[in-house]
């Protein structure tokens, strides 16, 4: 994991945490969505932050194929260019 991935992976973490209402080491970078508790509705609203924030718009099927926040970080590290490795 470069320094790229583990900021997004931390922004990604903190901002699930936020709106599940959890203390932020509550939330494990690498369990499912749904046993994290994100709903398609929760799933949307990170879809959306995602964009505001890092200018990428990804499809709802990009939480399929990378189904936890650390798949989520790396594909969209990748995606930005910010990806090092």
């Amino acid at each position: 994991m470069n320094s790229s991935q583990e900021a997004i992976a931390g922004w990604c973490q903190q901002y699930v945490a936020d709106l599940l209402e959890v203390p932020v080491e509550s939330v494990d970078l690498d369990a499912n969505f749904d046993r994290l508790g994100i709903d398609s509705a929760l799933a949307v609203a990170l879809l959306v932050e995602v964009e505001d924030r890092y200018g990428v718009d990804l499809p709802p099927e990009s939480l399929f194929e990378n189904p936890n926040l650390n798949a989520v970080a790396t594909h969209l590290a990748a995606l930005t260019g910010r990806d090092v490795a």
